[in-house]
């Protein structure tokens, strides 16, 4: 691939191994697919040996299927990447298809003030397998987190998922299709490069972080948050039940539209005392896109008058890390509506 003049090909990537379908390979006895060590993979990648830049291998101890992934690999991940910051000019994250959006969402949040490309990828297919999507999807992820400016300075300083031919920001990202290989799409932000025979960026879609400050890596998230979807015929004692679980801190809350929910009493009762005893309930549409505007119906409107903070675009697996990031950083739950309303890692547009 040609690169434009004022990119060059910088020195070292570091590709971590987490697990995913990527490197699986079927169970003989059961016929399902499963994790298989790391070696497996590299025995089916020989282009990796015509990679220009230098890349170096972290395999997790025990491969991961994504819908075993929690905030513990989360935190190993930051861990990894910040304790070889200084070391590497770029970061490849192999990971499962299935949660690779909260992956993403996730650790755009725990790197903070990221300066250089951490690019999660994955496949369809397995990499042993014929018609395999992982192979163009690993190189082409390697030569992205490999190129920077003359100054070294990367293109792409941020967290990022690439998949089928397009680079995405990792917290607008979503799963989109379980069957085909453009798996993912970023719905209510463009893409930020196009992989076809050149490489076309969107640089004024790109972030810009302060080159001069570090990296500030954050490991811990607080799990006890919750997503309910209204939907018609949604039962008063449910979420009654559901909304006041103990050591709630906090909720995302899937409504109609442009952020609709039914017009009950009862439900404008119960979200008026969830957010008075400090629990931030965030509003996102269950469109895939568009954004939340509670004041244009009064079915939105009431929402916004019992203390339900708009979510504005973002996708749900943003809403969720996001929520977790700054009930973990921040006990008063004042900060944390604060925090919620504003673009931390360019997760929503305002």
């Amino acid at each position: 691939m040609t690169l434009h003049s004022s990119l060059k090909r910088t020195g070292r990537v570091l590709l971590v191994y987490t697990g995913g379908t990527i490197g699986m390979g079927h169970n003989p006895r059961t016929g399902a697919l499963e994790p298989l060590d790391f070696n497996h993979l590299l025995n089916d990648l020989p282009e990796l040996e015509q990679i220009e830049a230098s890349v170096d291998i972290y395999q997790f101890a025990t491969p991961i299927d994504s819908s075993d992934m929690d905030i513990t690999p989360w935190a190993d991940i930051v861990r990894i990447i910040s304790e070889r910051y200084d070391k590497y000019d770029g970061f490849v994250i192999l990971h499962g298809t299935d949660t690779m959006a909260y992956t993403a969402s996730a650790l755009s949040f725990m790197l903070q003030n990221l300066t250089k490309p951490v690019i999660l990828t994955g496949s369809q297919l397995p990499i042993g397998q014929l018609r395999t999507d992982g192979k163009e999807n690993l190189i082409t992820s390697l030569e992205l987190a490999s190129i920077a400016f003359a100054d070294g300075v990367s293109p792409i300083p941020e967290v990022c998922i690439y998949f089928s031919g397009h680079l995405l920001r990792g917290n607008r990202s979503t799963k989109q299709n379980a069957d085909q290989f453009n798996a993912f799409e970023s719905f209510n932000y463009p893409h930020l490069c196009d992989a076809g025979v050149n490489f076309r960026f969107a640089r004024h879609h790109i972030l810009t972080p302060d080159f001069s400050q570090p990296v500030r890596p954050h490991f811990e998230m607080n799990p006890n948050v919750i997503v309910f979807s209204v939907f018609p015929g949604i039962q008063e004692s449910l979420v009654n039940h559901l909304l006041n679980i103990p050591d709630l801190k906090g909720i995302v809350m899937r409504s109609y539209g442009s952020g609709n929910a039914p017009q009950r009493p009862w439900l404008t009762n119960i979200l008026r005392e969830v957010t008075e005893r400090g629990i931030t309930v965030v509003n996102i549409s269950q469109c895939m896109a568009g954004r939340v505007e509670m004041g244009r119906y009064d079915a939105g409107y009431h929402l916004q008058q019992s203390g339900v903070l708009s979510g504005y675009d973002s996708t749900i697996e943003a809403a969720v890390t996001k929520l977790m990031h700054l009930t973990a950083r921040h006990s008063d739950p004042e900060v944390v509506r604060s925090h919620m309303s504003r673009s931390l890692a360019g997760e929503i547009t305002i």
